[in-house]
């Protein structure tokens, strides 16, 4: 039976619906899916909220956090079908451990400032963690700066880290020349993957973002191209007829033009 408008304004309306189409009358597609053949959809959709969040746009978040939310939800109740988990254990999970990991707002702690929080929460963390090595429970999955930049700063709390920024500025240029001298893919491979390792690591020391920063750089580079390609199709022309210098100097002038909306 259809959903009411007031069943589909709240989360058990969502949750029927979801039972609904995996249910032996419901969707054959929803029904056949698994904890892994959605990986790839989880992964679509926390980025197209990301993208959402960058647009500034409140009404494209709220539909992109509604497919998040079906997301999470749809692992639930495959959860619950096959008898892993329910929700009250994944909500359960998360508020014990947000009570767990502010004990300066649920105990008697004391954190003022939010880099004292994050300080705090990271020696829960290392707490919760004991025994275990430093590395444990970074997700292979995040993007490689990510991922890098996770690793380093788990490290670090370790104590296995640089004393100086120098030191790091020190450790990317002698990466970049031994990118410069390696003669085999295999070594530009590895030496490119060592280049951006150190430059993870400096950005940490300058308190960058290495994954927002390259990602925005993208986004500057993709706006700029399109006016690019822009002036071009004014002026009929193309890139592959060009020489070096004119493609420098229409770069240069698409960098003084307005952005097209």
């Amino acid at each position: 039976m259809k959903p009411t408008k007031r069943e589909m304004r709240t989360f058990n309306g969502l949750r029927k619906v979801i039972a609904t189409l995996r249910g032996p009358d419901g969707c054959p597609w929803d029904g056949v899916q698994t904890h892994q053949s959605l990986r790839p959809y989880l992964l679509e959709e926390a980025s197209e909220t990301l993208e959402a969040i960058d647009s500034g746009d409140p009404a494209q978040l709220c539909e992109e956090l509604g497919d998040l939310l079906l997301e999470v939800v749809l692992h639930v109740q495959i959860a619950e079908e096959n008898g892993e988990f329910g929700l009250a254990d994944v909500v359960n999970g998360v508020t014990e451990k947000l009570v767990r990991r502010h004990p300066h707002v649920f105990g008697d702690a004391t954190a003022e400032t939010p880099a004292a929080v994050v300080e705090q929460w990271e020696d829960l963390k290392r707490e919760e963690r004991s025994g275990q090595p430093a590395l444990t429970g970074i997700p292979v999955t995040l993007p490689s700066l990510a991922y890098a930049q996770a690793m380093q700063r788990r490290v670090a709390r370790a104590g296995f880290t640089w004393e100086r920024v120098e030191q790091a500025w020190d450790a990317l240029e002698e990466e970049i020349v031994e990118l410069r001298e390696a003669e085999t893919s295999e070594e530009r491979r590895e030496e490119v993957g060592d280049a951006l390792f150190a430059l993870a690591s400096l950005a940490r020391w300058l308190e960058v973002d290495a994954e927002e920063a390259l990602r925005s750089t993208c986004r500057g580079f993709q706006d700029l191209f399109q006016r690019v390609e822009a002036m071009l199709r004014e002026q009929g022309r193309e890139l592959t007829e060009m020489t070096m210098a004119e493609k420098l100097a229409l770069w240069e002038e698409a960098k003084g033009a307005p952005r097209r909306q």
